[in-house]
């Protein structure tokens, strides 16, 4: 379990977690990102350095443009694809041929493709930007053999959104117990809300409801060891959570399967439904001003006091390289700048919602939401990254996705679909 005390500078986790992918896949999208450069950014002179860019939304994507606009090295060419797509052909887009540098994840994301050699050493760029980070990000930076191969640029807590105004013309406070919760669903159906927003169209969003539900019924311990395959899909501990989610199912935004979480998070502006468990990300849907400013959160509630409510799901994003770019001196000098503050502040201001990593980020412009973020992850004991960044990847695309959404249309055969889970679980792990 990680205490407060394993907080650097700007409140940044320390993570001791493993992290996943999304997919392996087919060369079309691999060809597709090839084919997708939308501009680039930077001046000066040498060859060009190619970014692989998952950052596809129109708020992010700006935001990135931005970044790269800052950068006083080679021209920089940004090769933007679907951020789905992106994760789901990761691993064909590895092995063909990659951008110089690309975006991806901390952690276990960054370590699976690390052990297989498929990207780059920068211990070199560290070397110069190190001192800008708390030890726990290099070590989410690090990958097994100690070498670094990540630069991060954000992370963002997962919790329960909501529009003040709503909840101030209804009368509603923030629950702090699953029974409080379930009375506040109630009271909002008969209000004429859907009580939790909901889209899972792309298979991963329901992922945050699990990983919740697990840690707050088992404990992040159970929770860090089910995702490292070592413990059992089909015991009563995970039946428990998936019964605990079948009584809540009912509150959730029907037809969720034909929903992405943009649509969702659109109810949930359009003040249509009442709360929505997503990231921090949120609010890249709600218009700058006062749809944004109307934005509150409440940590997601406490399920069993013996268990509390103090672990928090926060992954972190930054930057790779590939393993042999075609412009290496020029990727390594795009990556010292993008871990520096001034290209963490640029995407911020673009971009307020999501909280920088490094020690000298200025948080002086950040919005009250932002900063209710940071104290929440800051004063977390326990962190995670996210079922699909926490687990091999091979299992979370190609099982715990289709499960996910299999219990979703069909919650009353519990008994079977865990059992099929472990089954898959133990070909893929072993054992």
């Amino acid at each position: 379990m990680m205490s407060p005390r394993s907080f650097g500078a700007g409140g940044v986790p320390a993570i001791g977690r493993r992290t996943l992918l999304k997919g392996m896949m087919g060369a079309g999208a691999l060809a597709g990102l090839a084919a997708c450069g939308d501009g680039s950014g930077g001046g000066g002179g040498g060859d060009q350095v190619t970014l692989g860019s998952n950052w596809s939304d129109e708020v992010p994507k700006k935001a990135i443009a931005q970044v790269m606009s800052g950068f006083s090295g080679p021209s920089v060419k940004i090769n933007t694809i679907d951020h789905n797509s992106f994760q789901e052909n990761i691993n064909s887009y590895l092995q063909g041929g990659p951008d110089d540098v690309f975006g991806w994840f901390a952690g276990y994301r960054m370590q699976f493709f690390a052990e297989q050699g498929l990207v780059g050493d920068i211990s070199d760029v560290w070397s110069d930007i190190g001192s800008g980070f708390s030890d726990a990000l290099k070590q989410q930076s690090t990958g097994a053999d100690g070498k670094q191969y990540f630069v991060p640029l954000y992370y963002y807590p997962w919790a329960v959104f909501y529009r003040k105004s709503v909840w101030q013309e209804k009368g509603y406070t923030a629950p702090k117990t699953l029974d409080e919760f379930t009375a506040l669903s109630t009271k909002m159906q008969a209000d004429g809300l859907a009580p939790i927003a909901f889209g899972d169209s792309d298979g991963w969003p329901a992922m945050g409801t699990f990983d919740y539900l697990n840690m707050r019924i088992n404990g992040y311990d159970f929770h860090k060891q089910l995702m490292a395959g070592e413990e059992a899909w089909d015991s009563s501990k995970v039946k428990t959570v998936f019964d605990t989610w079948k009584g809540l199912l009912p509150f959730h935004q029907a037809d969720s399967l034909g929903r992405t979480w943009q649509e969702a998070a659109q109810s949930l502006l359009n003040k249509e439904s009442g709360m929505y468990l997503l990231g921090l990300f949120v609010g890249q849907q709600f218009p700058e001003g006062a749809d944004r400013d109307d934005l509150d959160f409440f940590p997601f509630p406490e399920i069993d006091s013996n268990v509390g409510a103090d672990a928090v799901e926060a992954p972190i994003d930054g930057f790779m390289m590939a393993a042999r770019p075609r412009n290496e001196s020029g990727a390594k000098d795009l990556l010292k700048y993008l871990g520096t503050a001034k290209a963490e502040d640029t995407y911020l201001k673009s971009d307020p919602n999501n909280i920088g990593t490094h020690n000298d980020a200025d948080t002086s412009g950040y919005s009250e939401l932002q900063k209710k973020a940071q104290t929440l992850v800051s004063s977390a004991k326990s962190i995670s990254q996210f079922l699909d960044r926490d687990t091999r990847p091979d299992f979370a695309s190609t099982v715990m996705i289709p499960s996910l959404q299999e219990f979703i249309k069909n919650p009353n055969d519990i008994d079977s679909l865990l059992k099929n889970i472990e089954s898959q679980k133990k070909s893929i792990f072993g054992g």
